[in-house]
């Protein structure tokens, strides 16, 4: 049986990366990547207490993440794609507002 501390270091760690790479990286691909990894942090936090508990909310909780994920994800992608085609860079830094 693996301890829940071992669980919840992989998830600090995999936040951290993910909140590293949207504090420092400028392509909105890698950003919205980045938000994906911290999601999934968040849901192995979920799940690793739901485990330890031995309750379903953890995983009901998982469920709704990996529903927002999904929806940030598309939406994200055809903001990115509209960007894209408009100005030509999906470079953070260069999209300062949303105005042409």
């Amino acid at each position: 049986m693996v301890p829940i501390t071992y669980y919840l270091l992989l998830a600090a760690a995999l936040f951290c990366m993910g909140m590293f790479g949207v504090l420092v990286r400028t392509n909105a691909l890698v950003v919205f990547m980045c938000v994906e990894l911290m999601l999934n942090a968040v849901n192995l936090t979920f799940l690793a207490f739901a485990r330890m508990h031995g309750e379903a909310t953890g995983h009901v909780s998982a469920f709704f993440v990996i529903a927002v994920a999904a929806a940030e994800a598309a939406i994200g992608l055809a903001i990115v794609i509209a960007v894209f085609r408009s100005r030509g860079s999906v470079n953070v830094d260069d999209i300062r507002t949303m105005k042409h």
